[in-house]
C-alpha cells in the first residue's frame, strides 16, 4: 500500500495588517472587547488587485522550497478555497500555469474553513492509490472580500493567506486517518445567501457578504470539533495523550480553548495563531502548521491531528506522522 507524508511546508501573509485599534475607527467597537471576544488583535488584508492565486503562489512556492522540489514533480494541485480569482478557471489551474507544472489534474474544492482538511485527504487518496506521486495542496482565501465591514459580528474575525503542503508516496504513513463530515441543515447559520445561481450581481449595492449567528456556530463547532477527534484517535487506538500536537481550525480563540478543555488537551499543545492571523478560513490550518514547523515546535516524528470546521456544515480530521 502506497502512503503519503508531508514534505515540506509554506504559507504567505498579505503585508497590509488591520489592527483593533484601526478596526475602533471604522466600527462601534473597542480593541479590548475584540480580544476578550475573539482572542484576534490583528488580521491581514490583501491589498487591491491581489488575488487568492497571488497568495497561494507565494505559499505554494515556499512549501516547495522546504521540500526541495521543483514545481514540475507536482503531478496533482488541490486548493481549498471559497474566493476564487474568477468563477472559473479554478484558482488550481491558474496557480499550475504560474509554476509551470502542466499536464496534471489541478481543481478547487470549496468547503469553506474545512477546505484545506478537505483537499489533503483528497490528495492522500490519489497518492494511496498510486495514481500520482507528489502533490501540491494549498488552502488560501481573501475572505475579506466576502465581509461586509459594518458588520460587528464578522468583520472583526477574518483576515487574508494561504497556507500549503508538498504531499508525496512515502513507504509508511505519514497520513495515518482521514475523517470528512458535513451537514446542510445548517447552512443559514454561516453562508453567504447569494450565489450564481441565485441571481448575484456584482454591484457594490447588491454585494453579497458573509451572515454569521456566532453563538450558535459556536455551539455546533465545539461538539463537533471534540467528536470527530476522539473519533479518530479511538478509531487508531489512540488517546489525546499521543498527540503532540493539535493544530485545529484557527476560527476564534474561544473555539479553540473550548474545544482544547473538552478533550482534556492542555493548551500548550494546542497551536494558536488566531491572534495575529484572524479567522483566515481554508488558509488557517495550513498557516498554523507551517508556522509551528518553522519557529521548531513540530518536529519530524510528531503525531498531529489536523481539524477543520467550517460553512455547511463542514467539517474534517486528518491524523498524521509529520
Amino acid at each position: 500500500m502506497n502512503y503519503a507524508r508531508i514534505a515540506g511546508t509554506g504559507s504567505y501573509l498579505p503585508e497590509k495588517v488591520l489592527t483593533n485599534a484601526d478596526l475602533e475607527k471604522m466600527i462601534d467597537t473597542t480593541a479590548e472587547w475584540v480580544v476578550e471576544r475573539t482572542g484576534v488583535e490583528e488580521r491581514h488584508i490583501a491589498a487591491p488587485g491581489e488575488t487568492t492565486c497571488d497568495l497561494s503562489e507565494q505559499a505554494a512556492r515556499r512549501a516547495l522550497a522546504a521540500a526541495g522540489v521543483e514545481p514540475t514533480d507536482i503531478d496533482l494541485i488541490v486548493l481549498g478555497t471559497t474566493t476564487p480569482d474568477h468563477v472559473f478557471p479554478s484558482v488550481a489551474t491558474q496557480l499550475q500555469h504560474r509554476l509551470g507544472c502542466y499536464g496534471g489534474p489541478a481543481f478547487d474544492v470549496q468547503a469553506v474553513c474545512t477546505g484545506f482538511v478537505y483537499a489533503l485527504d483528497i490528495a492522500n487518496r490519489f497518492i494511496q492509490t498510486g495514481a500520482v506521486r507528489r502533490a501540491l495542496v494549498v488552502g488560501a482565501d481573501t475572505f475579506t472580500r466576502i465581509i461586509n465591514w459594518q458588520d460587528r459580528g464578522t468583520c472583526i474575525l477574518f483576515g487574508d493567506g494561504a497556507g500549503a503542503v508538498v504531499l508525496e508516496a512515502a513507504s509508511e504513513p505519514g497520513i495515518i486517518d482521514s475523517r470528512l463530515g458535513a451537514d446542510g441543515r445548517y447552512k443559514e447559520l454561516l453562508w453567504v445567501p447569494a450565489g450564481v445561481s441565485s441571481g448575484y450581481e456584482q454591484t457594490r449595492e447588491n454585494a453579497a457578504f458573509v451572515e454569521m449567528r456566532g453563538s450558535e456556530v459556536f455551539k455546533v463547532a465545539v461538539t463537533t470539533l471534540k467528536e470527530i477527534a476522539e473519533q479518530i484517535l479511538a478509531a487508531n487506538h489512540l488517546t489525546v495523550t499521543d498527540l503532540n500536537w493539535l493544530i485545529p481550525h484557527q476560527a476564534n480563540r474561544r473555539i479553540l480553548s473550548a474545544t482544547a478543555k473538552r478533550l482534556g488537551l492542555p493548551e500548550e499543545r494546542m497551536v494558536d495563531c488566531v491572534r495575529t492571523h484572524g479567522n483566515t478560513s481554508a488558509a488557517s490550518v495550513p498557516l498554523a502548521l507551517d508556522v509551528a514547523v518553522r519557529d521548531g515546535r513540530i518536529q519530524r516524528g510528531d503525531t498531529l491531528l489536523l481539524e477543520g470546521f467550517g460553512g455547511g456544515f463542514t467539517w474534517g480530521a486528518v491524523l498524521l506522522k509529520y
